[in-house]
Order: structure tokens, then C-alpha cells, then sequence
């Protein structure tokens, strides 16, 4: 009972903030048809009170109140999708994921790869009107390398800039990026690095406006009012726990291409409450599906199935003394039977993982992939055919490692938020780590506080996954670098450093992936996580929710959308997305 009024008060609740979405506020083409008790009409099955004609005031769900929308600092993806709506970096990916320009109109590298000079539009202006130019981006860049600002992707990004290491050590000035004039940005680099233009296009790397942060500190990112930023949107309104309304940033330099007058941002921890708010017409998009309904909704065209480029993996705290036998770390990842997860627990939702890097990213040559490249040269790390095969093994391992029947071997806790197959995920490895004789507890963290607890280290075992922010494998294996700071694990091998680093030092494209391919194999033989499962995102879409696409780094564009009759837009929102059952198949 106090469940179901939970979620009662929580439907009320959306009901006074969401309503006004298509009432006002930026269009005057909809007027939604009212009921006597304020809240617009249902019309139709399922309960759509959004209103008719066409609508450019938007309300979305795709997760709680993120940990920060500071690009420097946030490493979530829900914060980078709310980012990506509000920034605009150098450089930026079209529907089709090909590099286009951004604020950069044009670019060039120098024939030896070591120079990327950046030559900015007209006019560009930040959201505050102020000119924006191009020693926004050397404070940028400076600001990421600083290591009082902590940015979680610091080296990753920057590494290969000349004088990083000296920047990171304190010495800003050393590192080589610079503005000859306002509308040209200068990047040198220590070597050649064959994806340096996808990284320029990463959102970590938006320009932010010095004059905020500096007047304003960390607070600078939590207000409406101090928060400048460059992309189509901005920021009129965020009430913490309920919403982040977002309006058309009238100074963007593409403003007239953008269809939103408006989007609000539903902020929901809880999947029943956002589920409902679907139903009942009060929000046209939801991304966190209650996972006890996908069997219900296989058939419902509203819902989506689309691959993206990530893994969904198990961080163990190598610092813990008892992790650190590699035989232990292979005894809990053999114990897993990876078929049932994805097929029984994710419900086909999701894919078993045989390798670390999943398909989708391509590998040297054009067209290719770098799994299949993969499972040509070196096979399938995880086998799916032979569960009783590998459970004996994991239970021989666990002996050899001193722990027969998991006798001698301390309580464990696994850290995890409540959502997704988060939970029922956690419950499955109580139960399969039980059967080796290890006692695991479960701590469900709510997820603002989520990863931070997890970058920090305060954890035996905890849920983790990584959605690749360009289309190169290094993305995802540059983690398990010893000073990369998305190293939750701290995994620390001299040996995979080098292959790393070597890899991302080539100018050579083929010897860059030869050496990627050389660096997952270690990276596997040392188990340095437990890889679970390829992701898929899947979500619930009204289909007069039109103009937006879903790219595989599992971002929604929603800026160059509009709500109305399916047959008045000329193509469908995710045109590129299976829906139900054929995707989940």
C-alpha cells in the first residue's frame, strides 16, 4: 500500500510540473484540449494528454539529478546527454556519427599529424551573448589538463597534447595550445594520434566561459543564472529532484536550424513513476523502462531496442588484498553464466559478452569490426556453451588460490543503484558467487552519490559499464591505465601501460589496432574486470515525438525535434532504432 501511494504522489506531482509542455511557453501552434480538472485531455489509448498539431515544448525522462553537467567533470552519460543539448565542442558528430564541424567551420592538420589548427565561425557567442573565441578554448583545454580541476578525463583527452605532463604537474602554460587570433585555436601535439579530431568533438572539451567560473566557482554548473554555455540550449530553469527546463539559446550560431522552443528534463529515480507518467500522456519519452514490463511491451511499436557501443562490466577494488590473485578474480568471472544473464535476467535486452570490446567499433580497415577482427585471431575469452564446465573450473581456481569452498574468504560487498537490471543483476551474483562459498552483500546507492563512491575507490565490487565516446577501442581500453582517472578498479600493469601508450603513439593506423588487440588479450588474461554483457539501450517513444535520433554512443538528440501527428514530420524520431521483439530477438 504505502508503495502504490508512493507512486500515486509521485504521478500527482509530475502532473503540476510536466503538464504546461505543450501549453505555452515558446509555441503558439498547440493549445492541448483541457479537462475540467486543469490537465489536458487523453486521447487515446495509453492516455496522451500532450495535445494535438505540433508542439516545440518537449518533456523527456532519461534518468535522476545527474552528479554535475560541468564538462570538465562529469563522466555519466546522462550528464553528457543533457550536456551535449547545452555545449558545443570544436567539432561534433551528424546523425550518421561522421565528423562535422562545430563551432570549428573549418580544420587542418599538418602533414606530419602534429599540428590541428581550428578556424571558428562568424560571430559565436555564448548563451549571456558575449563574444566566444578561440582563447575560450586555451582556457578550455588549460582547464582540463589542471589538476585541481580533477577532471576525470584529463589524460585521456590530453595526454597526447605537447607539454600535458608539465600541465598536469601544475605548469598550465606548458601545454601547446594557443589562439594566434580570435577565430584560430592552435593544438600541438608530442606525436600523432590517429582519433585526436574524435576527441575534439567530445563534449568533455566544450568550451566554458572563464569569466562564470571564475566569478562563481564549482557553484557555477548548479545555476540557471550563472550557467553560460554555447550549444542550442540553455538553461531557464532546474529544481532539483523534479526538472531541468531547458529553452532555445537564441546566440547559437545554428539557432535558426533547431526546432525546440523547449525541454524539460523529467528528473525520476523511479522507473514505476516514470512509466506511469508515460502512460498517463505527462511525459513523451522515457529511458528508464521497468524492466519487469519488457516482456509486455515486445510488440508495442512505442518501444525501442538499438545497439550502442559499450559493455556492461563488474569492477573489482584491486586494492583489496584478496583481489589481488588473478586466480580469484578468474574464479568469480568463470562462476557467471553470461547466456542466462543476458538472455534470462536482461531478458534479450542485452548481449553476452565473449570479449571486453563489443560489436560496433570498427577496426583498421574500413567496414570493419574490431570484435570479429577479434574472435578471428584470438576466439571467445567467454564461452556460453559450457557453463558446468566453467563453474568446475572457478571452483578448482578458487582452491588453488587458498579459498577451498570459498573457506578463509572475507564477506564482500557489491555496490549498485536501483535501476535497469541493476539489482536483479546484483541478486544473480549473490547467488552464483554463494555457490563457490563467498558471502556478498548488496548496497543499492542512489545515483548522485553513485559514482563519485565508485571513482573515489569506497567499494569491494561494484556495477560498472562504459559507453564509448568515439569510435575507437582505445576509448574504452584506455581505462585500465594506471593514471587514467575512469580507472575505478585501479588496475595497475606496467606492460599494458606501454601497449597503450604505444598504441596511441603510432601514426601507423594497422600497428595502432595490433597493438589494441595485444592490449584486450592482457587485459582479459588479467581479468582486470568482469565483463557481463554488450549493451543496448531501449526505451518508450510516442511516435508523434518526431526529428530525433539515437546515436551509438547512446545520447538522444532531441533539440531538432518537434511533437505532433506522425504524418506532418518527414521521417520517424529513431528511424535508425528496431522496435520490440526484432531487436530484442
Amino acid at each position: 500500500m504505502k508503495k502504490k501511494f508512493a507512486l500515486m504522489l509521485a504521478a500527482a506531482m509530475l502532473s503540476t510540473t510536466v503538464l504546461t509542455g505543450c501549453g505555452g511557453g515558446g509555441s503558439e501552434e498547440t493549445k492541448p484540449a483541457a479537462s475540467e480538472d486543469g490537465q489536458a485531455a487523453q486521447t487515446g489509448e495509453g492516455g496522451n494528454n500532450l495535445g494535438v498539431g505540433i508542439c516545440h515544448n518537449l518533456v523527456v525522462e532519461i534518468g535522476p539529478d545527474p552528479e554535475t553537467i560541468d564538462p570538465a567533470l562529469n563522466s555519466a552519460i546522462d550528464g553528457a546527454n543533457m550536456i551535449i543539448h547545452l555545449f558545443e565542442p570544436l567539432l561534433n558528430f551528424d546523425k550518421d556519427n561522421n565528423i562535422i564541424g562545430g563551432m570549428a567551420e573549418t580544420w587542418e592538420v599538418s602533414e606530419d599529424g602534429l599540428t590541428y589548427t581550428f578556424h571558428l565561425r562568424d560571430g559565436l557567442k555564448w548563451s549571456d551573448g558575449t563574444p566566444l573565441t578561440a582563447n575560450d578554448f586555451v582556457y578550455t583545454f588549460k582547464r582540463v589538463a589542471d589538476p585541481l580541476t580533477a577532471a576525470p578525463y584529463g589524460y585521456d583527452l590530453l595526454c597526447m597534447v605537447k607539454g600535458y605532463d608539465e600541465a598536469a604537474a601544475g605548469n598550465l602554460d606548458a601545454l601547446a595550445v594557443s589562439a594566434p587570433d580570435d577565430q584560430t585555436f592552435v593544438v600541438e601535439l608530442s606525436y600523432p594520434c590517429v582519433y585526436f579530431d574524435k576527441i575534439c568533438a567530445f563534449a568533455t572539451l566544450s568550451p566554458v566561459n572563464q569569466a562564470t567560473i571564475e566569478a562563481n566557482g564549482e557553484s557555477w554548473a548548479i545555476d540557471p543564472a550563472t550557467y553560460i554555455c554555447n550549444g542550442s540550449m540553455k538553461i531557464k530553469e532546474w529544481v532539483p529532484g523534479s526538472h531541468i527546463l531547458m529553452e532555445k539559446n537564441e546566440n547559437y550560431w545554428n539557432a535558426d536550424a533547431v526546432t525546440a522552443d523547449t525541454i524539460k528534463f523529467v528528473l525520476m529515480e523511479d522507473m514505476n513513476a516514470a512509466y506511469s507518467a508515460y502512460n498517463a500522456g505527462e511525459v513523451m519519452f522515457i529511458k528508464d523502462v521497468p524492466t519487469e514490463e519488457v516482456p509486455n511491451l515486445r510488440e508495442n511499436p512505442e518501444f525501442y531496442v538499438d545497439p550502442i557501443l559499450g559493455t556492461y562490466y563488474i569492477s573489482l577494488n584491486l586494492e583489496r588484498d584478496y583481489f589481488k590473485d588473478v586466480k580469484v578474480r578468474q574464479a568469480l568471472s568463470l562462476a557467471l553464466d553470461r547466456a542466462y544473464i543476458a538472455d534470462t535476467i536482461m531478458q534479450g535486452t542485452y548481449s553476452p559478452a565473449v570479449n571486453f570490446v563489443g560489436p560496433g567499433v570498427s577496426d583498421a580497415e574500413a567496414g570493419s569490426s574490431f570484435a570479429e577482427v577479434t574472435i578471428a585471431e584470438n576466439g571467445e575469452f567467454f564461452h556460453t556453451d559450457d557453463f558446468e564446465g566453467d563453474l568446475a573450473k572457478a571452483k578448482e581456481l578458487l582452491a588453488d588460490a587458498g579459498y577451498p569452498n570459498g573457506e578463509g574468504f572475507p564477506a564482500i560487498e557489491y555496490m549498485t543503484n536501483d535501476a535497469g537490471y541493476h539489482k536483479p543483476l546484483a541478486e544473480y551474483l549473490q547467488s552464483a558467487w554463494g555457490e563457490l562459498g563467498i558471502t556478498m552483500d548488496i548496497k543499492v546507492v542512489e545515483w548522485a552519490t553513485f559514482t563519485p563512491t565508485r571513482r573515489n575507490g569506497d567499494f569491494d565490487v561494484a556495477r560498472n559499464g562504459w559507453v564509448y565516446d568515439y569510435d575507437d577501442p582505445s576509448n574504452m581500453l584506455n581505462l585500465f591505465e594506471t593514471e587514467n582517472g575512469n580507472n575505478d578498479g585501479k588496475y595497475s600493469s606496467p606492460e599494458y601501460d606501454e601497449m597503450i601508450a604505444n598504441a596511441r603513439m603510432t601514426a601507423d593506423k594497422a600497428e595502432h589496432y595490433k597493438l589494441l588487440h595485444e592490449a584486450e588479450q592482457l587485459l582479459l588474461n588479467d581479468m582486470a574486470m568482469i565483463p557481463i554483457a554488450y549493451q543496448n539501450d531501449f526505451w518508450l517513444q510516442k511516435p508523434e515525438l518526431q526529428g530525433t535520433w539515437h546515436s551509438p554512443y547512446g545520447y538522444w538528440y532531441f533539440m531538432y525535434a518537434t511533437y505532433g501527428d506522425a504524418g506532418q514530420a518527414e521521417e520517424s524520431a529513431p528511424a535508425e532504432a528496431e522496435t520490440s521483439a526484432e531487436a530484442a530477438e
